[in-house]
């Protein structure tokens, strides 16, 4: 049986992959670590929970020691908007917390490191339409700029000392169980949310700012997948393009209007977080993660749209 730790467990993924991870392997077998508490008691279920700032390395040794870690997922980050107002910080976590795990799984029985990547690893320069899984990487933001790195990070511990470290290139991820975080594609969310309640919103996007999405179940499943995959079958290993839909503000507001018939909605664009949009891909090619590990999406932006507003009403007890 696996023994999980998982850094940034109370952010938008790291919540709910615990739940579902705890789910397969069992409460006591996933421990979950943040810099923060978590908010309420029930967020991440039972089993676990540690304090743990990701740049003390001898800490998060400690940690692996006690619980007899075999399998990291790291997800501590700070992301795209908010890294671009603290650039020095977002380098020194996202890029310094990486290394610290990295050696940490060096030295100690860890065999498995799960890192995330993002489509904010490409930049104005790379194909915009299907962007393909080997291609030009020149980032024009700090956090895309930490990503590459964390990339040839995870090569070059796996190339030189074994140890395996797996990764997905995860497009604009939407969940309903966090607040947004700082991501550019965070916008999503905040629409939904208002539409669950009945609110107006504005946009910090232009309406026709096309993205890369993926509804929270299938990053999951992205990120379970390619760890239990067989790696004899990968010749990447690291940051696959993985993807599932691709819309923009207006097509998303649209579909909201289809479910929700009084929603409102206008745009008032922010330039930083508009300058970082325009520097991302319109879609990803995600063929090569499909290829060696059977990867598949199974939620498109009607059926996201449902479900979303489903569990946000009912977060609300709105019905």
């Amino acid at each position: 049986m696996k023994r999980i730790l998982i850094t940034g467990a109370i952010g938008q993924i790291g919540s709910d992959l615990t739940v579902e991870l705890r789910r397969r392997f069992g409460n006591r077998n996933v421990v979950a670590t943040d810099i923060r508490e978590p908010r309420s008691p029930d967020l991440l279920g039972e089993g676990p929970f540690e304090w743990l700032d990701v740049l003390h390395q001898g800490r998060l040794m400690d940690l692996v020691e006690q619980y007899e870690v075999d399998t990291i997922y790291h997800l501590a980050a700070i992301l795209s908007a908010l890294a671009e107002t603290r650039p020095t910080s977002a380098w020194q976590i996202n890029v310094g917390g990486a290394v610290n795990v990295l050696e940490v799984a060096r030295r100690t029985q860890v065999s498995q490191v799960f890192i995330p990547s993002s489509i904010a690893a490409f930049g104005p320069s790379t194909p915009l339409d299907h962007t393909p899984q080997d291609t030009i990487q020149r980032p024009t933001s700090i956090y895309g700029i930490s990503k590459v790195t964390t990339e040839l990070l995870g090569d070059y511990y796996y190339r030189n000392y074994g140890v395996d470290c797996r990764g997905v290139r995860l497009p604009g991820i939407i969940s309903y169980k966090t607040s947004p975080g700082g991501g550019t594609t965070d916008y999503a969310i905040d629409m939904l949310i208002h539409a669950a309640e009945g609110r107006p919103y504005t946009c910090y996007l232009e309406p026709d700012t096309r993205m890369d999405m993926m509804y929270v179940p299938d990053a999951l499943r992205a990120c379970i997948e390619i760890m239990e995959a067989d790696g004899a079958k990968l010749r990447h290993r690291n940051a696959f393009n993985v993807t599932a839909m691709q819309f923009t503000p207006r097509e998303l507001a649209e579909e909201i209007q289809r479910q929700v018939p009084n929603f409102d909605w206008t745009w008032e664009v922010d330039p930083l977080r508009q300058a970082i949009a325009d520097s991302w891909p319109n879609s990803m090619d995600d063929s090569v993660a499909r290829k060696e590990w059977g990867w598949t999406h199974r939620y498109d932006l009607p059926k996201t749209v449902e479900d979303m507003l489903l569990h946000l009403r009912r977060q609300r007890g709105l019905g």
